[in-house]
Order: C-alpha cells, then sequence, then structure tokens
C-alpha cells in the first residue's frame, strides 16, 4: 500500500494490502487452475499421439509379431486413462474453483468494507465486527461444499504455503487506513484500482478469448474441410486409405473440445456485457453518485465483478 503526498493525499490500494487469506486462497487457485488445464492439454495431446501412430502405414515389427508403433500407441491411450484417474482423485478443477471462489468473496468484502460500501457504509456501528460475522459466514458456506481453510489446520497446500505467514488477520492496517479516508479520496482510490482495473481486466479477457476463438475456429474448419477432401475422394474410389481420416477427426474433435473446456466463446458475450455495465458504472460514480449513495454504488459495483454474476452471464448467454 502506498500513499501518494498531495492536496487530498491520495492513496493507492493494491492486493498486497488484502488479507493474507486472500492471498492464500488465490495462490493455491493459481496453482490448481494450473495443473487442470494441464492434466487436459495432456490427454488431449496424447489421443491425437495415439491416434497418429495407429494411422502410420509401418508397423516397425521387432521379432515376429511385436510392432513398436502399434506399443507407443497403447502406451498413448494407456497415459490418457492414467490422467483420468489421476484428475479424478487430486480434484483439481475442483480445488481451482472453490479457491477461486474463497479469494474473490474475500477481496469483494475487503474492498466494501475499506471504502465504505454496504453493508459497512459509514453509519454502520460495528463496522469491523460485522466485516468478521459476514467475511465467517460466507467462508463457512463456502467449507460445506469442500473449501479447505488453512485456519482450520487441514487447507494446507504445500506447494503454496510456507511463505504466505499467519492467515488470521481479517483486517489489515492499510484497510483501516483507507476506511478511515474522507469520501473523496475513498471514492478516488476505489474509482482507479478497484472499478477501473477490473473493467480493463475485463476488456484483456475478452481480447484473448476473441483471439482464442478465431483461432481454433479456423483449425477446426480446416481440419475438419481436409477430412471433408479425403472423403471425397474415398468415395470415388481416388484413395483407398481411411487411416488419416481418423487421425484429421481426432485432432478435429481434439481442438473442438478444448475450445468447449476453455469457453472462450461464452466469455466473450460474458465478459463485454461486465465491462460495458463497469463502464456504466464509472460514469455514474464520477458523475451522479453522491456520499449518500456510495454505499450501495459499490455493492453493485462488487455483485456485478462477482465470478457468480459472470457464470450467470456464460450459462444465459452461451
Amino acid at each position: 500500500m502506498a500513499e501518494l503526498r498531495g492536496p487530498l493525499h491520495s492513496m493507492v490500494f493494491r492486493n498486497a494490502d488484502l488479507p493474507v487469506l486472500f492471498h492464500h486462497a488465490d495462490a493455491i487457485a493459481i496453482a490448481r487452475q494450473r495443473q487442470a488445464v494441464q492434466a487436459t492439454r495432456l490427454q488431449l495431446l496424447l489421443l491425437v499421439v495415439g491416434a497418429a501412430l495407429a494411422a502410420l502405414p509401418w508397423g516397425g515389427k521387432v521379432g515376429g509379431s511385436f510392432q513398436l508403433i502399434g506399443a507407443l500407441s497403447a502406451l498413448a491411450y494407456a497415459g490418457v486413462l492414467l490422467l483420468t484417474f489421476r484428475s479424478a482423485g487430486q480434484r483439481a478443477k475442483s480445488h481451482w474453483q472453490l479457491n477461486r471462489s474463497a479469494a474473490e468473496f474475500i477481496k469483494s468484502l475487503s474492498w466494501r468494507y475499506a471504502v465504505h460500501g454496504a453493508p459497512f457504509d459509514t453509519g454502520a456501528a460495528d463496522a469491523a465486527g460485522l466485516f468478521t460475522s459476514r467475511m465467517e459466514a460466507g467462508l463457512n458456506e463456502l467449507k460445506k461444499v469442500g473449501w479447505e481453510d488453512p485456519r482450520d489446520g487441514s487447507g494446507g497446500d504445500r506447494s503454496v504455503t510456507g511463505v504466505l505467514g499467519p492467515v488470521g488477520e481479517l483486517i489489515t492496517g492499510p484497510m483501516r487506513l483507507l476506511r478511515e479516508k474522507p469520501f473523496t479520496i475513498r471514492k478516488e482510490t476505489y474509482v482507479r484500482d478497484r472499478l477501473i482495473e477490473q473493467r480493463n481486466w475485463y476488456h484483456r479477457r475478452t481480447v484473448i478469448s476473441r483471439r482464442a476463438t478465431t483461432l481454433w475456429s479456423a483449425t477446426i474448419a480446416l481440419l475438419t474441410l481436409l477430412a471433408l477432401v479425403l472423403a471425397t475422394l474415398r468415395t470415388f474410389s481416388v484413395t483407398g486409405s481411411s487411416s488419416v481420416l481418423g487421425l484429421l477427426s481426432a485432432s478435429a474433435a481434439a481442438c473442438l473440445a478444448w475450445s468447449e473446456v476453455r469457453r472462450h466463446q461464452p466469455l466473450i458475450s460474458a465478459h463485454s456485457l461486465v465491462e460495458e455495465d463497469l463502464a456504466a458504472m464509472h460514469t455514474a460514480m464520477e458523475t451522479m453518485v453522491t456520499e449518500e449513495q456510495w454505499a450501495n454504488a459499490v455493492y453493485e459495483t462488487e455483485r456485478i465483478v462477482s465470478p457468480q454474476h459472470t457464470d450467470w452471464l456464460v450459462r444465459h448467454r452461451s
């Protein structure tokens, strides 16, 4: 956290100023996301490799009947099964989603407390006590569906813990300091470091998703076109082999599955809508929202950027 010296003594509030519990959940979410994505990518790659090896005309016979290429193809398919059973046991995707939900919940509630967002507005009798009770209630709901709280001694992840320190403090010094600032400073800090930051993030993700959608759609179309040409040639007995068709089909299916896993197409629409809503809220906060309306405006902004809101848009816009 940094304090900028000037007429209003403006503040900068970053992720580093959030509770350690946020950083713990965020680190596990990133690690588990990487693990889940890499496992899926490797499974799809092995399926294509297995199909490619099976399509080779040369078998690589060793001895009387053993074929080296067939063995390699079988190993590729065995690798897919092994990864499937391993992923089911590790539950990386579940841990990724639960810890991402926990991290975003902690982040959102912390911002609302620090800038007097509802229900922690200026008139709250015991804002700190209310913040703690709301935080614990939300985290308890996540624990009911499998989230592991590191404060219980059972939520440690050896790949990311050990460097974050104690995770018990929910209200950090920078959060208290920002809460004590006048309305103009809290408003400036929130708009710059939270609203605009999130708006830029959604814009970047929309651009990335559009590029990825174009790439994978073109790849799938090309592979399908090649399969169509070969199937047409085989129809008129121009070519007799169908092994390449299997490889092309497997490759196109893998590309389609990867695109679906990454959810590029539905996320384009969802992220664009969130960006538009944040732009409207930004304009309102800069021009129309008064101090009396501020608490509800912050609450609405945090609702817009919540993962649950994005998931709802994905389901209804896909």
